[in-house]
C-alpha cells in the first residue's frame, strides 16, 4: 500500500505504544501497575459532571461556534489582562491547538526551538508541518540560556516553552522565562507556551506564565488544558491565548478539521471555572506527597532531580543499564518482570531515562516502587 511521505516519517506516538502493550498484558491476566500514565488519578468533579449532564438533557446537542462557546472564550479571556473573546480558540484538547498552531505559522524547512527532553508529540507535529525542530539538551532539565541562543538561525521561527515540563516536572524560574521573553523580542521570534500543567506546582511556588511580559504578547500563544487541570482528560477540551490575526487563522483551519468542540463537554469546561479553588489546592497537596513518596525511592535506584511541577519523575537511569541497553530496553524488561510500567526517555528525546507517573493512589505508587526496588536490588545481588 502507498502512503504519503508524510506519515511514513512520523512515529506513532511511544507512550500509545506502550499503552497497547501494557493492555495486552493485562489481558493475558498479569497484574500491571500503571506509572507511565499521564493523567491524574482524581475523580472529575461532580459539579462539572452535572452541568454537563444538564446541558444533555436541555439538547446542548447540535453544532456550535467553531471557535467556542462565546460564554467560555469570555470567561476564558478574564484570566488575560487586555484580551477578549477574540483572542481565545477552544480546541479539541491542547493538542489540537498545538498541531493548528504549527500548520498556520510554519512553512516548510522553518525551524522550531524545542528544549529537550520534551513531549512526545511536539517534534512529531513540527514534522508534519514540513519544519524542523531544533532539539536543545536542558542541563538538569532547566533552560541552557547559551545553547538556545547559539540554536537561533535565519529560519528559526519560534521556541517552545513548556513549564511545568512533561516529562521532567521542571519548572523554568521567572528571570530565565523573563530572558527567553527578551531573546524572541529581539530576534522576532514565536513563543508558543504550553502551560497544560500550570496548576501543578509545588515548593509554595507560583505558576510563571510568559504573558506577564506585556512587550512580546504580539508574538505569543499561551496554551492550556482542561484535562490535567480539572481531571477532564475525557472531554478533550482545551485553548489557545493569542493575538487575534492567530486566532482567526487557527479558527479558519479549525473549520477544516472539527468544526465546533463537543458542546455540551465544553458546558463542563464552563462549570470547571466556577470550581471552588479548594478542589484543585487539595489535589496539589496530594500530589506534593505522592512526589515525595516517589522522589524518595528513585533517589534509591537512580540518580533523580527533584521535580517542582507537572506530576512525573524523570530519573537517569544510566548505572542501571548493560550491555549496549536502552531505556526502551530497560523499561519493556521491567514490564514483562515486575508488571510495572514506565515510559522510555526516547519517547521524548532523551536517552538513558525513564518517565514516572506519580498520579496514582499511594498504596498502588509504593507497591510500584517496591516492585522494582525488589527486582533492581535481585539483579544487582
Amino acid at each position: 500500500m502507498r502512503l504519503s511521505r508524510r506519515i511514513e516519517d512520523i512515529e506513532v506516538s511511544r507512550t500509545v505504544r506502550f499503552t497497547t502493550l501494557i493492555e495486552r498484558l493485562r489481558g493475558e491476566g498479569r497484574d500491571i501497575i500503571n506509572l507511565a500514565v499521564g493523567e491524574p488519578e482524581f475523580p472529575t468533579p461532580p459539579e462539572i459532571v452535572a452541568a454537563t449532564q444538564a446541558a444533555l438533557a436541555r439538547g446542548e446537542t447540535r453544532y456550535g461556534p467553531v471557535a467556542g462557546m462565546d460564554r467560555l472564550r469570555s470567561a476564558l479571556a478574564e484570566t488575560f489582562d487586555g484580551w477578549g473573546p477574540g483572542n481565545i480558540l477552544i480546541a479539541n484538547g491542547s493538542k489540537q491547538i498545538l498541531y493548528g498552531l504549527f500548520q498556520v505559522l510554519l512553512d516548510p524547512g522553518d525551524e522550531v526551538i524545542l528544549p529537550t527532553p520534551h513531549w512526545v508529540s511536539f517534534s512529531q507535529q513540527i514534522h508534519l508541518a514540513g519544519a524542523c525542530p531544533v532539539m536543545v539538551d536542558t542541563r538538569r532539565h532547566q533552560l541552557d540560556r547559551r545553547a538556545l541562543a547559539a540554536a537561533v538561525t535565519p529560519r528559526t521561527r519560534a521556541i517552545l516553552v513548556n513549564s511545568p515540563n512533561n516529562p521532567t516536572g521542571a519548572v523554568y524560574p521567572p528571570q530565565d522565562l523573563a530572558w527567553i521573553a527578551d531573546l524572541a523580542h529581539r530576534q522576532d521570534l514565536w513563543i508558543i507556551a504550553d502551560e497544560a500543567y500550570a496548576f501543578f506546582v509545588y515548593d509554595d511556588l507560583d505558576h510563571q506564565s510568559l504573558f506577564a511580559h506585556e512587550a512580546i504578547r504580539d508574538r505569543l500563544v499561551v496554551v492550556r488544558s482542561f484535562s490535567k487541570s480539572f481531571s477532564m482528560t475525557g472531554f478533550r477540551v482545551g485553548y489557545g491565548a493569542g493575538p487575534e490575526p492567530l486566532i482567526r487563522a487557527l479558527g479558519k483551519l479549525q473549520s477544516h478539521l472539527t468544526g465546533n468542540v463537543c458542546t455540551f463537554a465544553q458546558h463542563g469546561a464552563l462549570a470547571a471555572l466556577d470550581l471552588d479553588p479548594a478542589i484543585v489546592q487539595k489535589w496539589r497537596l496530594e500530589l506534593a506527597g505522592k512526589r515525595a513518596i516517589a522522589h524518595g525511592y528513585a533517589e534509591r535506584l537512580f540518580t533523580c532531580v527533584r521535580p517542582q511541577g507537572a506530576f512525573y519523575l524523570f530519573p537517569d537511569i544510566s548505572a542501571r543499564l548493560r550491555n549496549g541497553q536502552t531505556a526502551e530496553d530497560f523499561a519493556a524488561a521491567l514490564l514483562e518482570k515486575t508488571g510495572v510500567a514506565v515510559v522510555p526517555g526516547e519517547a521524548f528525546g532523551a536517552k538513558n531515562h525513564i518517565r514516572i507517573s506519580y498520579a496514582v493512589p499511594e498504596e498502588t505508587l509504593v507497591a510500584g516502587f517496591e516492585r522494582m526496588e525488589g527486582a533492581l536490588n535481585r539483579e544487582a545481588g
